[in-house]
């Protein structure tokens, strides 16, 4: 199994110094990042197009493949005052799919909210089920605008670097603009770094959303599955001036409840070694 240990030393750092902090819509996130030192070969403009097509449809296989499993979802998001937590939500679930397809999500540990100073919105909770683990398939690449920007060292593997962002926005839609990491060998984003961007509305003018990082992890020795999302951000709100937040997302448990092969019944076949009646 190939991994990134830096995900791990991070989310453990963040868990042992800050309690599993957690917030709404970051900037900066606090964490050491995985080192990306040590540039590798750069491939021809025409192997970029391939690679984006091919990692492109291998993030399809993997969106289909995480609706095999059942896992374990954490969030915690806090306010802060200094260094001091002045309000806190936090949620554990276990997430699993149904005939089709829909997301069930079982909430095992919800204590009252003690957030004063901002309030978790439905844009909040969409972007942790559908922007955090951000998955860029061969359906959404008319979508956005890639570029390549290297092919690096990332800790223990080998990826391919690139920048992503929405060629435009349309409707209520809301879409990931940032940048991307992809596994050299497996063909699956294995980083994430970025931020929700969406069409101003009524409804969300006044609201502000953070900048995030999510790390993926090998599971079954096949898919590349999120593992955690860290955002640490200072939100500068129209209305009610700064408030520092923070958020993780943990991810854990993964195990595969069905299987998409189908066992079929046809006629039966006779058995030409069986003696036949004089």
């Amino acid at each position: 199994m190939r991994r990134i240990k830096g995900c791990l030393v991070a989310a453990l750092a963040v868990i042992a110094g800050v309690g599993l902090q957690g917030p709404l819509r970051a900037q900066t996130p606090t964490t050491a990042a995985p080192s990306t030192s040590g540039t590798l070969d750069h491939p021809s403009p025409e192997r970029i197009q391939e690679i984006i097509r091919k990692f492109a449809a291998k993030e399809a296989e993997f969106r289909k493949a995480r609706e095999l499993y059942n896992y374990q979802q954490t969030v915690k998001i806090q306010t802060l005052e200094g260094r001091h937590v002045d309000g806190e939500y936090q949620m554990v679930s276990d997430v699993t799919f149904g005939r089709d397809n829909k997301r069930i999500e079982n909430v095992t540990y919800a204590p009252p909210s003690t957030l004063q100073r901002i309030q978790i919105t439905k844009e909040d909770l969409d972007d942790i089920i559908h922007l955090n683990p951000f998955v860029l398939t061969t359906e959404d690449l008319e979508k956005y605008d890639i570029q390549y920007v290297g092919h690096e060292k990332l800790d223990e593997i080998s990826a391919y670097h690139f920048s992503v962002k929405p060629k435009q926005m349309i409707g209520d839609e809301r879409y990931f603009e940032g940048e991307i990491w992809v596994d050299d060998q497996d063909w699956q984003i294995v980083k994430t770094n970025g931020r929700p961007v969406f069409n101003i509305t009524k409804r969300t003018k006044d609201q502000r959303f953070p900048k995030f990082e999510t790390y993926r992890e090998q599971v079954d020795g096949k898919y590349w599955f999120p593992t955690y999302t860290m955002a640490d951000d200072v939100l500068d709100f129209p209305k009610g001036g700064s408030v520092h937040v923070r958020e993780v997302v943990l991810y854990k448990n993964y195990r595969q409840f069905r299987s998409e092969t189908k066992i079929t019944y046809g006629d039966a076949v006779e058995d030409k070694n069986k003696k036949k009646n004089p």
